[in-house]
């Protein structure tokens, strides 16, 4: 099968990660002869320091001509610490989101035996837990207009706005892969409130009549963001709206014990992304030490979401099991005094493929 990937390292730790991830991709291509092809392209501050544009046209052909994208990670203290900048490198993630139409964001929240003792929830509670969350990412208040302060700067307004479109789009979509799984799905809203959430619970309504066999609940966010830590066990399908569901990954992430471990899919119209959740970590740029997994696993879900490829992606869900159990990790995630290099721990895995 021919492969023909786009590469977008991004800043900070994203290219020392993303090329321990492409490097596990080649050896997995190399063992089950497949053809891969890939070239990279710039996103995010790297580019703004280039172009002037955090994602530019000619990243965004590249993209669209690719069967799919594996990206690193966007930002830079620069930035981050100046709120005046007119052009900053999240815009380009959000562009790239929008152009492509990325509407959904899987975030698969599983748990690893080795790391159990690393999560600051009970052993009891988080053992087996296995969920899936499903962010809406292409409407919400990220996208919404207007957006904006007033003159005086005392004054800042955003907007959410949500389309029927959109909404049954991403649940359609998590009715799938509940049918896939255990056959739960908890929509998750603010009904109570906010007239977007209305819509939402209106649209999920009439769409679970569609899914007979899957189970539905509602389930107010401030309320899921207390269970999802209560009972993690509880969850098979979670789906939500944007904002809701940038803020219910990152606190779902620690029940896997490290940020470090979680892999996403951003699933489009045009393309799809895959992509760790952590952020560009700039702190630990070019030091080597970087925890690559969640980059490696997200290139095991490119393998088996965007070219059906189960078996492939399997045997990198196990290099990096193995990975965890033989201690081959990095120092975020070490326990037994012996941390290993990004790069020792992508030699590792590698070898492991090729055996």
């Amino acid at each position: 099968m021919k492969l023909n990937i786009a590469v977008l390292p991004g800043d900070g730790i994203g290219p020392e990660i993303i090329g321990q991830a492409l490097r596990v991709t080649e050896a997995v291509c190399e063992k089950f002869g497949h053809e891969l092809s890939y070239e990279y392209a710039i996103v995010g501050a790297s580019a703004i320091d280039e172009v002037g544009n955090p994602y530019p046209d000619s990243t965004h052909e590249l993209c669209m001509s690719a069967d799919a994208v594996l990206f690193g990670a966007i930002g830079d203290p620069k930035y981050d610490n100046d709120p005046s900048a007119k052009v900053r490198p999240e815009q380009g993630l959000l562009a790239m989101r929008k152009k492509l139409g990325l509407f959904a964001n899987i975030r698969p929240v599983t748990t690893f035996p080795s790391l159990i003792h690393k999560s600051p929830l009970r052993a009891e509670l988080i053992e087996d837990a296995d969920f899936m969350c499903i962010r809406e990412l292409t409407g919400g208040m990220y996208f919404g207009r207007p957006q904006g302060r007033s003159e005086d700067g005392n004054t800042a307004y955003d907007t959410c706005v949500y389309t029927r479109e959109e909404v049954e789009r991403i649940l359609h979509l998590s009715y799938k892969y509940a049918q896939l799984r255990r056959k739960k799905v908890t929509v998750v809203d603010k009904a109570n409130v906010l007239a977007t959430s209305r819509l939402w619970r209106q649209v999920a309504q009439e769409i679970e009549k569609q899914y007979p066999d899957v189970e539905t609940e509602y389930m107010f966010v401030d309320n899921a963001a207390m269970q999802i830590i209560q009972w993690p066990k509880r969850f098979d399908v979670l789906v939500t709206e944007n904002l809701f569901g940038d803020i219910l990954t990152d606190e779902a992430s620690v029940i896997t014990g490290s940020l470090g471990m979680l892999p996403s899919a951003s699933i489009g119209i045009e393309t799809s992304v895959f992509e760790p959740i952590h952020g560009s970590y700039p702190q630990a740029a070019g030091k080597n030490i970087a925890n690559p997994l969640a980059t490696i696993l997200s290139a095991a879900l490119m393998f088996e979401y965007a070219f059906e490829l189960k078996e492939e992606g399997a045997l990198i869900r196990k290099a990096v099991d193995a990975s965890m159990d033989a201690g081959v990790v990095t120092e975020d995630i070490s326990s037994a005094g012996k941390a290993f290099s990004t790069s020792d721990v992508g030699d590792w895995i590698v070898n492991f493929v090729k055996k």
